[in-house]
């Protein structure tokens, strides 16, 4: 008997999460429960206190998942087809309920065999390890594994292989030169990903209430400011992440998002709780450096993106109103970090400008994204035909914004502020310029999906901007 034939004899065994998946379907199956009812958390202690085998069996009872949409190590995936192929059985031996497995079993179509979590069974470790042996003998079997649950079935194997290990599996491997498959590692541009922070530079509307009262050489105001866009911006990376871990499933089907870290398994969900857990903690200690009042601020913004992660993103035009608010609850940020007071023109302005970029953001997603007419984006309260509406209210509040601009130019605030009133006019005609160009690149399918992203990176609104600010440091010299 040649060596392949000798291999062949032998079953490969698999386990699924961490291992033929980069991510785990007990974290992704308890988002999407959250997601699909937040009040399915009270349940989870009593769950499990059952034990883990009775909480995965809870969470795979309320939800179902897509195995075509998970991130498969496709090194380890392209191996299992080879030897399948040839004749080898290969089995899945993994924790995940049945239901799971099974799912992705039938997907597949490799698998001989599936051992897996079955009522109060949690088919991990020492269960694995006996199931395999029961089934196959002590020595009678091969196995692909991660983790730490993992090293007591590597002893009973009679060779392991060894994928993207944590350091107790890692440790195992390096003292018995076991196999291991190569996975791509986290790199600087992973993290900086898993932040998102290019979505940093909307924080700078924290200075907004400073420069508008002309303190721009105020030191103390300036160091406020620093701090509060310090807090903003890592309490805003760590909704980001919470809200990736609600999207995973709706990312993965998304040309784009599906590279973004946890959709694509690069990060794994417990690492990302843990950075949520020291973002938010680095967020509140700068805040601490602050007033109260802009800790409530802080709070209210904390609890608006929470609840927009979790439902007001698939509510009909609730969705851009609460986007709309967060832009201007910056605005509010900055005058509690600050202690200026804002104005009423510059709250209105900015719910009808921001209004009107939350619209062209929904505009294109209308736009690029292929649905039969009546059915809703996934994710979100539109239609295909929803398109003309979205763009006229987009349109109306960008006009909107400049008209609050206009009579704010001829009111008494500016010829108190401004010893040159006239230099501060051309102000609204940059900001319909700014708005009608996003929304006829929108109409032309060249826009970024996220327009105020693209305002700062393209060197035209820049310069646009600029002038605007250099008229409006003119106006007030």
């Amino acid at each position: 008997m040649d060596a392949r034939s000798d291999r062949n004899a032998i079953p490969l065994a698999v386990d699924l999460d961490g291992t033929l998946i980069a991510t785990d379907l007990l974290w992704e199956g308890l988002f999407t429960l959250l997601k699909k009812n937040p009040l399915y958390i009270f349940l989870v202690p009593f769950w499990l206190a059952g034990g883990p085998a009775r909480l995965k069996q809870a969470i795979a009872d309320r939800i179902d998942i897509d195995p075509a949409s998970l991130p498969y190590r496709e090194v380890l995936l392209e191996r299992l087809r080879k030897e399948h192929g040839e004749g080898r059985k290969i089995v899945l031996a993994t924790g995940t309920p049945r239901k799971f497995a099974e799912a992705i079993a039938a997907h597949l179509g490799i698998f001989d065999r599936v051992l897996a979590t079955d009522g109060p069974h949690n088919m991990t470790s020492g269960r694995k390890r006996a199931s395999l042996v029961a089934a196959y003998g002590d020595g009678g079997f091969d196995y692909a594994g991660n983790s730490r649950h993992d090293v007591r079935v590597f002893d009973a194997a009679r060779s392991a292989i060894v994928v993207a290990p944590d350091r107790r599996a890692a440790r195992w491997q390096a003292a018995h030169g076991a196999e291991m498959v190569p996975t791509p590692k986290p790199t600087l541009k992973t993290f900086v990903k898993m932040l998102r922070v290019h979505q940093w530079l909307k924080n700078v509307l924290i200075a907004v209430p400073m420069v508008l009262s002309h303190e721009y050489f105020n030191i103390d105001m300036i160091w406020e400011c620093a701090v509060a866009f310090v807090s903003f911006c890592a309490v805003a990376s760590a909704i980001y992440i919470l809200n990736d871990f609600f999207d995973l499933a709706l990312d993965r089907r998304h040309p784009t998002k599906r590279n973004r870290p946890f959709a694509s398994g690069a990060l794994s969900i417990p690492f990302g709780m843990g950075a949520i857990l020291a973002l938010l903690s680095i967020g509140i200690a700068a805040g601490l450096f602050l007033s109260l009042e802009f800790l409530g601020v802080l709070g209210g913004y904390i609890v608006v993106t929470t609840a927009y992660s979790l439902s007001f993103k698939r509510m009909l035009l609730v969705d851009v109103l609460t986007l709309a608010g967060l832009y201007s609850i910056r605005v509010l940020a900055g005058a509690a970090a600050t202690g200026v007071d804002v104005s009423f023109w510059l709250l209105a302005f900015s719910i009808f400008f921001f209004l009107s970029l939350a619209l062209v953001k929904r505009y294109v997603e209308l736009r690029t994204t292929a649905i039969p007419v009546g059915e809703r984006i996934a994710g979100r309260g539109y239609r295909t035909e929803d398109q003309e509406i979205v763009a006229q209210a987009g349109m109306a509040s960008a006009f909107s914004s400049a008209l609050v601009l206009a009579l704010y130019m001829d009111s008494v605030s500016v010829r108190e502020l401004y010893p040159h009133p006239w230099l501060v006019w051309p102000l609204a005609p940059i900001v319909l310029y700014l708005t009608m160009r996003v929304w006829i690149l929108a109409r032309r399918n060249e826009m970024h999906d996220d327009p105020v992203v693209f305002i700062i990176r393209d060197w035209r609104s820049q310069i646009v901007v600029l002038i605007g600010a250099a008229l409006l440091v003119a106006g007030g010299w």
